[in-house]
């Protein structure tokens, strides 16, 4: 009897603190998760359709591309490519994350990777380096994980409810080149990253008018290529 309510003591400490950590990380998502609303109604899609793709994609970068290509007539494997390409980082958070969950079983793998994002990530994979050999340490990811995605939602509701005050006053697409800008910032000062970010941005300006929208996915593949080149080449020179 005292075991296991220590036990649930120790999952719900863990739990507490996943959130703990994840919430300084969330200022951001609430300013994106508010553009993101917001701009989906400026763009003419319903509150459902907004809330829906937050329920169930939950990326607030892929959900942004996947409507601005919708919206722009893009075929679907455009869009499709281009969503894939823009979560490619998921398959390294999941590489580093499969071993500290490798033992669980399929539900709680399916439901941490659901969760898994860039927030997530930072704190979990922190914590875990570190208590990876506590039983219940993955409830740290789902506390983590949870938060944000509550977060998010909750931005969007706001967002929608701000979203005829705002696309009546203010450029939409204004605020959300800012975002970008705001969440790539943090890399400009790294050689190798800014390398990387400016051949992404040429490849688009030279390819934009390819048919079907494809400068989004040439664009990637550029920055993708000279990223694996600085890798695997120049590491050492461009530290």
């Amino acid at each position: 009897m005292y075991q296991s309510i220590s036990t649930s003591m120790n999952r719900k400490q863990i739990f507490l603190q996943g959130i703990k950590d994840v919430l300084p990380l969330n200022i951001p998502v609430v300013l994106f998760g508010i553009f993101y609303a917001v701009l989906c109604i400026e763009l003419g899609f319903s509150s459902i359709f907004t809330i829906g793709t937050s329920l169930i994609i939950f990326a607030g970068g892929s959900q942004l591309i996947f409507i601005t290509l919708l919206t722009a007539g893009a075929v679907p494997w455009v869009i499709f490519g281009s969503v894939i390409m823009n979560n490619t980082r998921n398959i390294l958070y999941g590489a580093v994350f499969s071993k500290y969950i490798e033992k669980k079983n399929a539900l709680w793998k399916l439901t941490l990777s659901f969760f898994l994002t860039d927030q997530c990530f930072a704190v979990s994979n922190q914590y875990l380096k570190k208590n990876y050999k506590q039983k219940f340490s993955h409830y740290h990811m789902l506390g983590s994980g949870i938060t944000v995605w509550i977060i998010w939602q909750l931005s969007n509701l706001v967002g929608i409810w701000l979203g005829n005050v705002v696309s009546d006053q203010l450029s939409l697409n204004f605020f959300v080149a800012i975002t970008f800008l705001a969440l790539i910032a943090k890399d400009l000062g790294k050689l190798d990253h800014f390398l990387v970010i400016l051949v992404s941005a040429i490849c688009s300006l030279i390819f934009y008018n390819l048919p079907l929208k494809a400068y989004v996915i040439v664009s990637a593949a550029g920055g993708i290529i000279l990223a694996y080149i600085i890798n695997k080449k120049f590491k050492k020179i461009l530290k």
